[in-house]
Order: C-alpha cells, then structure tokens, then sequence
C-alpha cells in the first residue's frame, strides 16, 4: 500500500481554525507497528494506541489465545512465536514502520544463587531478540526515510536494585542499543529512544510482588510500600496505558528530533 509520507520537519498546514496536530486517529495511518509481549501489560496497552492511531499493529506473543483475541480486536496480525527461540525473529514481517521492543521477563534471585541458565534466557528474550529484530527492520525505514523505534526499559536501564542482576543488566544494555541506532539511524529520517517506567501495574510486577515477599520474608503489602516504591516520590503504581501514551507521542509527527533519549516515567526514583 502506498501512502504519503510528510517530513518530520516540514509544517504541517493546520486546518481553518484549528491545530495542525492531526487527531491521534489520523496520526500513524497507513503505517504499520510491530510490539512483542503484545498480548497483556505494557504491550498491550501499546497495541491499543497504536492501532487507535490508524496504525496496522502486527501483535506478537507466545500466548496465541490472547494474541489472536488482541489482533482480532485491533484488526491487526497475531504472531504467536516464543521469542526466547532467536530463529523465529526471521519469520516476523520486516516491513514495518514503528518497532516497539516490550518483550520481558523477570527472575529475583542474588546473584551467587541466580541459575546461569535463567541469567541467559533473559538475555536472550531482552537484548539479543531486540537487536535480531532491528537488524530484520531498519533497512525497510532506512528506505523508506522514516521509522520510530521504542524500546520499553525501566528504570532498572537507569539503576540497580538487588536480587535482579540478569533484568539490570537486560535494561542497561537495552538503553545502549537503543542509543546506538539513534546514532546510525538519525540521517534515515529513523528515531530510536527507550521508555524507562518505574513499577507498572502488569502481571509481571504482581509476579515480581509475591517473589520479593518470600526472598525478603515480608507481606506483599510492604514489598509494594518499603521495597517497590521506597526510592519514588509519587506512591502509586504506572498504568500501563499511561506508559502507551508515551510511546505514541515518540511515534507522533513533532518528535522527530528526540532520538538517543531515555524518558523516565519513575515517579521521582532517578530524581533521588
């Protein structure tokens, strides 16, 4: 399908008596967005922007159920693919215009008892398919002169916490990948930028909820107060859809120059 693609730098002429900002509708039409770990959470919630911004969302997910429910609902494509496997990033569309890399996994373990196996495939799912990913797409965007690459890290990309080596580690290098193809992709007309949420009201986190209540021996109601949210000024947990709107506005038509950047959603955390 062909479709008219305006510079990020060129004006938008705005319509009589009204803002030269499109309705967010009309804002990714005719393009096409790929989010993996789709199918509940932060992906999700992405998913739903994207597609309620004219955008064909190609859900990607090893829960098939969820992801085919999810595409059917958002007339997208479900991809039903275990991402831990590095083969199946080649069966994955490569013509896409927007990547939003949100794929995630956690294990709370210090890190002289962490399995070396679990270490690896955390890896695996958040460093190393991201890249296998990029590499698949960046040339469609490079040729086609634009593209938006969001990377959903945390705020563990910008700080440590104990017992999470393998997802610190994940996040930190996530962010300098990130960073990387923001620097080879700028002349593109591609942007490349992370989005870095404290705790976000996901099943991962309510996962993450009860393991730090039995590695710290204490309810699951403190785990959220001392531990989760301790180091933030604002004491609630992130929707995830307030994490969506986020990376729409990455994707939208004045962001052309915010690429290389990290935008912390953590409540204060990094202001400490």
């Amino acid at each position: 399908m062909e479709t008219s693609r305006r510079p990020d730098h060129e004006p938008a002429t705005p319509p009589p008596g009204g803002s030269p900002q499109a309705p967010a509708e009309q804002l990714l039409a005719g393009r096409t967005a790929l989010v993996t770990g789709a199918a509940s959470g932060i992906g999700r919630a992405c998913a739903q922007a994207l597609a309620a911004a004219g955008a064909h969302v190609h859900v990607v997910d090893r829960s098939g159920e969820a992801a085919k429910s999810l595409a059917e609902e958002l007339a997208g494509t479900a991809w039903v693919v275990d991402l831990s496997d590095p083969a199946v990033v080649d069966t994955l569309p490569a013509e896409v215009d927007v990547v939003v890399n949100n794929a995630g996994l956690q294990h709370v373990a210090p890190v002289h008892e962490f399995p070396p196996e679990r270490f690896a495939l955390i890896q695996r799912v958040m460093v190393e398919t991201p890249f296998r990913i990029l590499r698949r797409t960046l040339p469609g965007m490079y040729e086609r002169g634009w593209g938006r690459v969001v990377n959903i890290s945390s705020v563990h990309g910008l700080r440590a916490s104990p017992y999470k080596s393998a997802y610190v580690t994940a996040k930190h290098a996530l962010e300098g990948l990130s960073k990387v193809v923001a620097l080879e992709a700028a002349e593109h007309g591609v942007t490349s930028n992370c989005v870095s949420p404290g705790y976000v009201r996901t099943p991962l986190v309510e996962n993450q909820i009860a393991d730090q209540a039995r590695t710290h021996g204490i309810s699951e109601a403190d785990v959220v107060g001392r531990v989760m949210l301790e180091r933030s000024a604002i004491k609630r947990l992130i929707e995830p859809a307030d994490v969506a709107e986020a990376v729409l506005w990455l994707c939208g038509p004045r962001t052309g120059h915010i690429t290389g950047t990290s935008l912390s959603m953590d409540g204060g955390w990094t202001a400490n």
